[in-house]
């Protein structure tokens, strides 16, 4: 019966490295993606080359703000996913 347990806690040791390994990569990945999305969000501030209202950069920070408080919040408790887009 011992050895059966010690199996049992193998696999599930090896199920929680698997699944952290699994996080670790992806929140690598996905984060790295996001900083350069905002990277690029930020190349609108060149007034050389765009027109903007300060009013609709307020709405583009709001709306990061946002995005990462329901980030936060999901890390937080276990509720559902929220898919609003953005537009101005």
């Amino acid at each position: 019966m011992a050895a059966n347990s010690e199996k049992t806690s193998a696999k599930e040791s090896a199920g929680y490295s698997s699944k952290r390994a699994k996080f670790r990569e992806l929140a690598e990945s996905r984060t790295n993606k996001a900083l350069d999305a905002i990277g690029r969000i930020g190349n609108l501030s060149n007034k050389q080359v765009y027109e903007f209202e300060e009013s609709e950069i307020k709405k583009i920070v709001k709306a990061l703000r946002d995005a990462v408080q329901a980030v936060e919040s999901r890390f937080d408790s276990s509720q559902g996913r929220s898919s609003s887009g953005f537009k101005l």
